[in-house]
């Protein structure tokens, strides 16, 4: 087992933070010097079992759990507790070599049958991100160093999967016990031990260096994660030194500590803003079946004010869901859609709703505040498109994908480096495409680009990602820009693919 502190902190049901309101941890502080990293997390993790790993929590689990991959800051895959990694000339096999000197903290070895044993549990499990190894046909143990992947089809995010959530190793010895004790305690191979005894689930979790991590040791001995319901609170924590890092996305928060000259900032584009049509056959509102409607929408769209207003002019106009660190993005597409009111206004007319049309949408107001839903609504409506909109709970949003009674919906969504994740998230059938909807074009360019080597599918990458804007499957408004800050002593350097960054991605200011 890996070595817990022990201690009485008592673990809740965990989940993730959509609502930034409330009040923030007030126990806890700043331990002081570069021996110790305090951030600011308005996330709050599942639980410790990286079956439950996704998205935002993702350091929670890194502090205690080592990658298959590492993935670098800029996307870039290293070792990490694989030393090589090889694909068959058809892309369906995954060739992975590991290391031989890494050992659990019971003494059992990290060897192909973990590997085996993690990957599979993960893909049967029921975590959000469990779907990620849905390709993984079986998992061959070759020898105690070497273990083939086998994939039922070419899956171009593999890589970039086990550098992620797919990718943590856990203690298999842990897997049969009664009541999951990885949920609380968390027994991996990684550069720290969770100290229990100082960890208060829900409101700090504190990480102490393990004293046997078979790699670089991290600049830091002790890691505090803190977490807060809301940017103002988080504010105030940098600014009385109960924080040293933390990420902002609301615009008035980051004006608001960018002035303090003690304060040093990394800005960093990684969600866009948009609308989804998820109704692009016209199921529930038939105009979107016609992609001159879907075209009028994206030119009835100011971007720019709405970007000024709402966000200080914090972000960038994109009319592409395609990140600008993938290799499909093309940075003459996002000016594809110039606010024109009257062009759109014309093809509406062309395509036979020169009266307009009615929308119902999902609101959730943590995403859609006032201010957007009334400029998105006054945009719409001054060419025709009345907007209407239901209020839903955010503990209710897996509804809007089961009950499938919306055509589309507004959405921050994580531009990822990998351009596979992003076709897998927003084209392929699934919650991005809750409708399955799909073309010739379409059709003919992803089995291309899903059995091509990176360079190979480049140019058809581009063409797949003009065509979408061309067929306005989409209607983005921005790249959102987040910013990193710090007190001043720690440097932060962003994550390729993650709004937070690695826990690797921390250093003492120089």
């Amino acid at each position: 087992m890996k070595k817990i502190i022990k201690g009485t902190a008592l673990l809740a049901a965990c989940v993730t933070a959509t609502a930034l309101t409330g009040c923030a941890d007030s126990g806890g502080g700043k331990s002081g010097g570069s021996a110790n990293l305090d951030i600011a997390t308005l996330t709050l993790p599942q639980s410790l079992d990286p079956a439950d790993a996704t998205g935002s929590a993702l350091p929670f689990f890194q502090a205690v759990y080592d990658t298959l991959l590492k993935r670098e800051p800029d996307g870039t895959y290293s070792p990490m507790l694989a030393t090589k990694w090889e694909y068959s000339a058809d892309r369906t096999q995954l060739k992975l070599t590991l290391r031989d000197d890494v050992k659990f903290d019971d003494g059992s070895p990290f060897d192909a049958a973990a590997v085996k044993a993690n990957m599979e549990r993960f893909a049967k499990g029921t975590g959000a991100s469990a779907k990620t190894l849905a390709d993984v046909k079986s998992i061959e143990v070759v020898d105690k160093t070497h273990v083939t992947v086998h994939l039922a089809q070419p899956n171009p995010a593999m890589l970039y999967y086990l550098s992620d959530a797919a990718g943590l190793m856990a203690n298999p010895a842990d897997f049969a016990e009664p009541g999951n004790p990885l949920k609380t305690k968390p027994d991996g191979t990684g550069p720290y031990d969770l100290d229990s005894k100082r960890t208060a689930i829900g409101t700090k979790w504190v990480y102490t260096r393990a004293s046997n991590y078979w790699g670089a040791k991290l600049p830091y001995n002790e890691l505090t994660f803190h977490y807060f319901n809301n940017e103002t609170a988080v504010v105030n924590g940098l600014k009385t030194g109960q924080i040293n890092a933390a990420l902002l996305q609301a615009a008035d928060q980051q004006s608001r500590i960018e002035s303090d000259p003690k304060v040093k900032t990394t800005k960093q584009e990684f969600d866009f803003q948009g609308l989804l049509l998820f109704d692009r056959d016209g199921k529930i509102a038939p105009a979107l079946g016609d992609a001159r409607v879907r075209q009028a929408l994206n030119h009835a769209i100011d971007r720019k004010t709405m970007l000024d207003k709402l966000r200080q002019g914090r972000g960038q106009i994109t009319d592409q869901i395609f990140g600008t660190q993938t290799a499909a993005y093309d940075q003459r597409l996002d000016s594809s859609y110039p606010h024109d009111p009257a062009k759109a206004r014309e093809l509406l007319k062309q395509a036979g709703y020169a009266d307009g049309f009615s929308l119902k949408l999902p609101r959730i107001t943590a995403i859609v505040p006032d201010a957007l839903a009334a400029s998105l609504q006054s945009d719409l409506e001054a060419i025709g498109v009345k907007v209407t909109w239901d209020v839903i709970d955010p503990s209710q949003i897996q509804k809007i994908y089961t009950d499938r009674k919306y055509p589309a919906m507004v959405m921050n969504i994580g531009q990822s480096p990998n351009d596979w994740v992003a076709i897998g998230g927003l084209v392929l059938p699934g919650a991005g495409n809750m409708f399955g909807t799909t073309d010739a074009t379409v059709q003919g360019l992803l089995p291309k680009i899903q059995k091509a080597s990176p360079e190979e599918a480049k140019a058809d990458l581009k063409a797949l990602n003009e065509h979408l804007v061309k067929e306005a499957w989409f209607v983005p408004f921005y790249r959102m820009t987040y910013l990193h800050v710090s007190d001043g002593s720690v440097k932060v350097t962003p994550q390729a693919g993650m709004a937070v960054p690695s826990v690797y991605n921390y250093a003492p200011a120089k």
